[in-house]
């Protein structure tokens, strides 16, 4: 049954380093997202603007299940910075440090690391070229793309590519074309990273379905990942993003991000 709103959808604006969700807390009913409304709400300059809508509803075997939109209206798989902003609410709201989170990318634990830091395991890195999904059996360590770069999952289909230096390359430009790449049939995000020194990477991050970002959990797990495959870091590195520095580490459980999340404000949307 539809949840009937007379007066608005109630929502929440959120962020993790910058990369800015809405958040509608749906536990207590059910509310239908449209297209219509996902890229309404969306819109920086008529609606409230954001990289992603997450949706949380009741999971009778978890503490919440969340659904994930871009701003184009498209489904995310899934929003690591997201899911770090919403366990961090719903641990201030049940006073627990450990919980269960469900998305379509299965089931992610979340921790209180402490000193306003949440920690998620987003699971192992998808490997195959069928999981990313790719278009077809390639080398995932070189893809057939100039620059050479790495495929990975995680629940989201990503390009990384190291270079020389993050700062100079043309991000807008570059990441509309390599989203839409044939290689990738579902489209991918794509980062663009350089090491800075021990287990440390600078990386800028177009999200698919959403342009230029200022940053990404989930890009940050799978440049990570792609890191020490080639060889550049070891399992825990520390990477900064136009919005901040967050940190990853490739346990033998999956990849756990750490970093900051923040409450901007709470609104009401009028349909």
């Amino acid at each position: 049954m539809t949840q009937t709103i007379p007066s608005g959808l109630p929502f929440m604006k959120m962020h993790g380093l910058g990369n800015d969700f809405v958040v509608i807390d749906a536990r207590d009913g059910v509310v239908r997202v449209t297209d219509a409304i996902v890229m309404a709400m969306a819109d920086r300059h008529r609606g409230i603007g954001f990289d992603q809508l997450a949706v949380i509803t009741k999971r009778d075997d978890a503490d919440a299940h969340l659904t994930f939109y871009n701003s184009d209206g498209s489904i995310a798989g899934a929003c690591g910075n997201a899911t770090r902003c919403i366990a961090r609410y719903i641990m201030d709201e049940t006073t627990k440090t450990d919980l269960t989170l469900t998305t379509v990318r299965g089931i992610l634990l979340a921790h209180d690391a402490g000193g306003g830091m949440t920690s998620i395991n987003m699971g192992q890195p998808q490997l195959t070229w069928q999981e990313i999904p790719l278009a077809r059996d390639v080398d995932l360590d070189a893809l057939p793309i100039d620059g050479a770069p790495m495929a990975t999952g995680m629940g989201n289909p990503h390009c990384t590519f190291f270079v020389e230096d993050a700062e100079e390359v043309d991000l807008a430009a570059m990441g509309a074309l390599i989203e839409h790449h044939p290689l990738y049939p579902a489209r991918t995000n794509v980062q663009f990273a350089h090491l800075v020194g021990p287990d440390h990477l600078r990386m800028r991050v177009w999200e698919r379905g959403v342009g230029v970002t200022l940053a990404s959990g989930s890009s940050s797990c799978a440049t990570a990942v792609a890191a020490h495959r080639r060889g550049l870091t070891g399992r825990r590195v520390r990477i900064d993003l136009d919005g901040g520095t967050i940190h990853i580490d490739w346990r033998n459980d999956g990849v756990w991000m750490t970093g900051p999340t923040a409450h901007v404000f709470s609104g009401v949307w009028y349909l």
